[in-house]
């Protein structure tokens, strides 16, 4: 995996100096604060980047720690994030994640794995991705790229994150586990795009399974 991570980033830095991730961007721009990390993860969730960026910026100049986020107007909340992806939900879920830090956790974000998944709509991408962007732990945050990218090179045969994750984890060294996740999501943004992948750009193609049998049906439909 170390030369995947190696390869991926020469191709990335080739072709253009890629743009920071929403979450390692929010990681470096609050110096890793757990709680802006969480809730910028939530809101992440089918949002573009960009968007995601703009809108956490926005939403913690007006709340800034999970106590005023808690006592917070809700409508006001859908208010300042109305731009992202299932706004509603999203609002609800900050909010309440807010109260349950304050009434379960002593208003911190915990940096284990089960406390994480009982906060309320926190899955396994969510709770590894606080994981690794706010307290730098081990662990592999699977998200579409990740997933796509994973089973396109032949790393899995997964129909699921969670099996990606799980397979993943059993191949891939510890120590690099921080990175799979942010590399992945530049790659998958970039150059191993879902549609219409940048297969030019890659370094990768020699074991790639996804380009192998590309390869093979062009050549099949040509003869």
């Amino acid at each position: 995996m170390g030369v995947i991570i190696k390869k991926m980033e020469q191709a990335l830095n080739r072709e253009k100096p890629p743009r920071l991730t929403a979450l390692r961007g929010l990681q470096m721009e609050e110096q890793g604060d757990p709680f802006k990390i969480l809730i910028g993860t939530i809101l992440s969730a089918r949002t573009r980047d960009e968007n995601t960026t703009r809108v956490v910026n926005k939403l913690f100049a007006r709340f800034k720690t999970p106590q005023d986020l808690a006592s917070a107007d809700i409508d006001e909340i859908k208010k300042i994030i109305h731009s992202i992806g299932f706004y509603n939900i999203k609002a609800e879920r900050i909010k309440q994640v807010s109260q349950m830090l304050i009434s379960k956790f002593g208003g911190r974000v915990p940096s284990d794995i089960d406390s994480l998944l009982k906060l309320p709509g926190v899955g396994r991408k969510t709770a590894n991705c606080v994981l690794v962007y706010a307290f730098d732990k081990p662990a592999i945050p699977v998200d579409v790229h990740v997933h796509r990218i994973s089973n396109r090179l032949g790393l899995v045969s997964t129909k699921t994150p969670e099996q990606t994750e799980q397979d993943l984890s059993k191949l891939v060294d510890r120590k690099l586990w921080t990175k799979v996740n942010d590399t992945f999501v530049m790659y998958g943004q970039n150059i191993c795009l879902p549609v219409r992948p940048n297969c030019k750009a890659c370094d990768l193609k020699k074991m790639c399974r996804y380009y192998s049998s590309s390869s093979s049906t062009t050549l099949a439909s040509s003869s």
